[in-house]
């Protein structure tokens, strides 16, 4: 066995070998029905794991979280300490099964927070945010900069 891993030959499958490439789950041949484990738990565990893309262009700070499935009130967005913006949601779900001789209400919830500090150029009074789509998107605008005056001085000699 090598100690440096391969990157560019053959994937590894061998459990015992740290650079394998492979991730061994325990559960895998466990019989788990398809029907208990519903979308609502893997929707919830894509919001827990939102991302947030944040962009800064001439203008604004562009912030853009997918949020499948949200609903706006779900999700909050907040400015603490006046230089931190706060996108935070929950989702909570309930599905409920009944046949005739048995009963099913399966619950989950998924929560997400994040937090970004912004630099002093952001005009924190004037964050607007929208969400079509599911996406959310939150714009903090740029204080403009005037930039100074640049002459060119001729160099005599």
């Amino acid at each position: 066995m090598s100690l440096i891993p391969s990157f560019f030959g053959s994937r590894r499958t061998n459990i015992l070998d740290p650079f394998s490439l492979e991730i061994w789950d325990p559960f895998k041949d466990f019989p788990f029905s398809s029907e208990s484990q519903s979308s609502g738990s893997g929707e919830n565990s894509a919001l827990v794991n939102t991302r947030v893309d944040w962009k800064e262009t001439p203008e604004a700070h562009v912030f853009k979280a997918d949020l499948p499935g949200l609903k706006k009130e779900e999700v909050k967005v907040e400015v603490e300490d006046d230089r931190v913006l706060q996108i935070s949601g929950e989702r909570k779900m309930e599905k409920e099964e009944k046949k005739e001789t048995w009963h099913r209400v399966e619950r989950s919830s998924g929560k997400f927070l994040r937090r970004f500090r912004l630099p002093e150029n952001a005009k924190m009074d004037q964050v607007k945010a929208a969400m079509e789509n599911g996406v959310l998107t939150v714009t903090v605008p740029k204080v403009e900069v005037k930039k100074p005056d640049v002459k060119s001085i001729e160099i005599s000699g």
